[in-house]
């Protein structure tokens, strides 16, 4: 099936693609690991069903020097033991700031402590970030069907500099 909708070919899509990774430039650039941000990325992609999205990170995080084995126990990250605590706690804060309404206090308390126990202020902001952008990354592609499978690591880096 073809994507709905090409976002990236129509002008106001394309304005606010740029502006969308302006934003997402913050975050990379930030003291929030890389593998954390793919990780992250990752499963949020996973639980929201985004396959444009799980393709990209899936390959940004192998080009960075991601195992194989790490990107496959993303979606049972509770169920491995290849994860450090302070990626548990952000893969915690990416499921339940993702599954909102499935949740009446959205992030618990818990996992906000286990996140500030392993994360300062300028790395939680980027996580907090991190995780609203890759939701609205993902209902963007959802919505216009766009597929995964064609992504190459790197696309997006040189389309927007």
């Amino acid at each position: 099936m073809d994507a709905r909708f090409n976002l990236f070919e129509n002008e106001v899509g394309s304005k606010f693609a740029k502006r969308f990774a302006n934003a997402g430039l913050v975050v990379q650039r930030s003291p929030l690991p890389k593998s954390t941000q793919e990780l992250v990325s990752l499963r949020a992609s996973q639980i929201n069903g985004c396959g444009w999205c799980i393709d990209v990170h899936v390959k940004e995080a192998a080009a960075e020097g991601e195992t194989a084995v790490r990107l496959h126990l993303v979606a049972a990250w509770r169920e491995s033991t290849v994860f450090t605590e302070a990626e548990q706690a952000a893969l915690a804060l990416a499921e339940e700031g993702t599954r909102l309404a499935d949740a009446h206090q959205g992030v618990s308390d818990e996992t906000w402590a286990l996140v500030r126990k392993h994360y300062d202020d300028d790395q939680i902001a980027a996580l907090v970030s991190l995780v609203a952008l890759i939701n609205a990354a993902n209902r963007l592609a959802v919505i216009v069907h766009q597929r995964g499978g064609s992504y190459e690591a790197g696309m997006f880096a040189a389309a927007f500099d």
